[in-house]
């Protein structure tokens, strides 16, 4: 005789929590994997980077939510442009006032500013993703609704900065603010270029000692060592 089986209701509660667990454990496990790069010495960072790479995209395929779902298409592309449009006008801005004030530092040249930058643009575009294509979406599974799960991921993208205390609250803000655009237009590519607009921005606008070259865990630790190291040098020896 077969078994007694489960009423359909009390079976898509099983799945349900057999989903939301998997979302939990996917969400836990890469986002302590991101954390443990940014608080581990060289090499061994490396390294560890590549782990905490191969298991994000890992999970995303086996949770596959489609292109669409990750952001990545063409759909509201032109109505959602002005996003970029607001990052410019809040670049040129903040690049006016550094100018005034003589703290705009701008490496010689277009070819040197592509050279200096292009790779944090790119990265700029990776945690954009991982923040909506992978947590947000996710998060989203698990919480009641979008607001929390949007703030929840702020947080998240917020304390991935820490200790640097001029990031942080930047970043809480930028997050869910990104985050609830996403949720309205449903494409990451103009956050994408949002993002670099504004880290670029700041990266030339805002002194290093600052901002400690925006750096964050365990590289704003030695930035903070070595910049008293130096100081105390240059004390020592007047």
């Amino acid at each position: 005789m077969d078994g007694p089986t489960k009423p359909p209701q009390a079976q898509v509660e099983s799945v349900s929590a057999q989903s939301k667990r998997r979302d939990w454990t996917e969400i836990g496990v890469a986002y302590t994997l991101i954390l443990a790069v940014e608080w581990t010495p060289r090499p061994w960072q490396r390294l560890l980077w590549l782990v905490a790479a191969a298991v994000v995209v890992f999970f995303l395929f086996r949770s596959f939510d489609g292109w669409a779902a990750l952001g990545l298409r063409a759909a509201n592309f032109r109505r959602s442009l002005w996003i970029v449009g607001v990052a410019l006008v809040l670049a040129g801005i903040a690049i006016a006032v550094a100018a005034w004030k003589h703290t705009l530092l701008l490496p010689d040249g277009p070819r040197a500013f592509v050279g200096t930058y292009i790779a944090y643009a790119v990265w700029t575009g990776v945690q954009q993703f991982l923040l909506q294509g992978f947590f947000l979406l996710r998060l989203l599974r698990v919480f009641p609704g979008e607001r929390q799960a949007a703030l929840a991921a702020a947080v998240m993208f917020c304390a991935a900065h820490v200790p640097n205390p001029f990031l942080m609250p930047v970043t809480l803000i930028w997050g869910f603010v990104a985050c609830l655009l996403f949720l309205r237009y449903r494409s990451l590519y103009p956050l994408m270029v949002a993002h670099a607009i504004l880290g670029i921005t700041v990266a030339i606008t805002i002194p290093g000692p600052v901002v400690h070259n925006m750096r964050v865990g365990l590289g704003y630790v030695t930035y903070r060592s070595h910049m008293h190291a130096s100081h105390m040098h240059v004390l020592s020896h007047p």
